[in-house]
């Protein structure tokens, strides 16, 4: 096979992971960001083709099999278009854009003239995660009847190299926040049980966190067979929270992310049946990255434009309802 030649667009945390993950698995890979520091960091990690300072010098400048697109989500529809209409295929950090315009511009764009495309919602990779959808759709807990996500990190945490300030995930303006960045289990729940017929939320900044954009959102989604799903996401809980609890009608399934572990109960008891895992966080990366390389080969992705663009729909939905007070029917 020839060597595929990456074009990673933002070389921060997420772009020079993206740049060490492919060139491992024998990419060549070149790397666009507006600051020079940190395209030097970046070419410390691995060999770097090519350095610029924006993408549109970078496209006419080489020839790329794709696009790994890892910049503030203001800016991903254009620079997702800006690689299909080069008919380059795009892997794109979630979340699709801002809004569910934006998103629906994408997926028009992309049915109109298909090139090969995988949306980064990472945890779908994560082995404890796989292994819970792939438990409940054997039904292991009977039927369905309660899901709680909750999703909380302090954004101090997050980069301890840089001020929390300077993150984009402080800026309304270039996407960040809670309800935008924690999307990735909005995405969850879509793939785990289909669209909710309706939703409240309340999207909050309640914390003393020094950011323009929301920190806090609960939401309480309603589905038709009769199951409920509740969500906690916040940018500003220590120790910091990732689980999942499916309560169903024979028992109950909780995965944590650290302890990282999956734990099944069926008993009054509660004699818990683990599942341990040693997988590091690195991994799930690398998993999408290597089905990203086999799209490129004429696999079907997992994760598209139209799963994101799911997810923005439900998001505008929450965002609604914070609004009015209302619960409101997902569009």
């Amino acid at each position: 096979m020839t060597e595929r030649h990456l074009l990673i667009v933002g070389a921060g945390s997420a772009g020079r992971r993206h740049l060490k993950n492919f060139s491992n698995l024998g990419c060549r890979v070149s790397a666009v960001d507006p600051r020079e520091d940190r395209l030097r960091e970046a070419g410390r990690d691995c060999q770097l083709s090519g350095r610029y300072a924006d993408l549109d010098h970078a496209l006419t400048e080489e020839s790329y099999d794709a696009v790994v697109i890892c910049s503030p989500p203001r800016v991903h529809v254009e620079q997702s278009l800006a690689a299909m209409n080069r008919g380059i295929g795009v892997f794109l950090e979630k979340p699709v854009g801002l809004d569910a315009p934006s998103a629906q511009r994408l997926l028009d764009a992309w049915r109109a003239r298909p090139v090969p495309a995988l949306l980064g919602y990472t945890w779908r990779w994560w082995p404890a995660i796989l292994d819970l959808k792939s438990d409940l759709l054997s039904g292991v807990v009977g039927r369905v009847l309660h899901v709680r996500f909750v999703l909380s990190a302090h954004l101090a945490d997050w980069h301890p190299w840089e001020r929390y300030q300077d993150f984009f995930m402080s800026s309304r303006q270039e996407g960040g926040g809670a309800l935008l960045d924690e999307s990735h289990f909005i995405d969850l729940m879509l793939w785990f049980f289909g669209m909710p017929d309706a939703v409240t939320g309340s999207v909050e900044r309640l914390s003393s966190l020094e950011i323009d954009t929301d920190d806090t959102v609960d939401a309480r989604f309603w589905y038709p067979d009769g199951l409920r799903v509740s969500m906690h996401l916040d940018i500003y809980g220590r120790p910091h929270d990732r689980s999942i609890t499916v309560v169903g009608d024979r028992g109950t399934m909780a995965w944590t992310y650290d302890p990282n572990r999956l734990r099944l109960g069926v008993t009054p008891a509660g004699d818990w049946t683990d599942r341990t895992y040693s997988s590091e966080r690195n991994e799930m990366f690398v998993s999408a990255a290597r089905e990203f390389l086999d799209v490129m080969s004429g696999r079907r992705a997992s994760c598209t434009f139209e799963d994101g663009y799911r997810v923005m729909r439900v998001i505008e939905s929450i965002r609604e309802s914070s609004k009015s007070g209302q619960r409101v029917a997902v569009r």
